[in-house]
């Protein structure tokens, strides 16, 4: 018959080794998020500032017909940030003022 204590001691060491198995899975897993953000900060820093103005175009690349703030929740995803003269000059031309952004009022041109 076994000696129950040396039983125990082999259940307690294949414990041992799952638990050690287990904190290296958890390791590799720290490891994996900590590379994950270091990237994402990364693509942070990297990224080009937003416009502070967009041309929205017509469809299929049409005549422009809004000019937005860079940071207007309604930009159409036809847009492309332009130059604040740009902005003031389309305004001019007759191009359209969101009339949520209002970016009309934020260049001073009163149409």
């Amino acid at each position: 018959m076994n000696d129950p204590r040396a039983d125990r001691l082999t259940q307690l060491h294949f414990l041992a080794r799952v638990q050690e198995a287990d904190l290296d899975r958890t390791r590799r897993w720290i490891a994996a998020e900590e590379q994950r953000l270091q990237e994402q900060q990364r693509g942070e820093h990297a990224r080009p500032p937003a416009p502070d103005w967009l041309l929205e175009q017509g469809l299929n690349g049409g005549h422009p017909v809004y000019v937005h703030r860079g940071d207007c929740h309604m930009k159409g995803k036809r847009s492309r940030g332009i130059s604040e003269d740009q902005a003031r000059r389309a305004l001019a031309d007759r191009v359209d003022a969101c009339t949520h952004c209002r970016p009309d009022t934020a260049l001073g041109v009163l149409g």
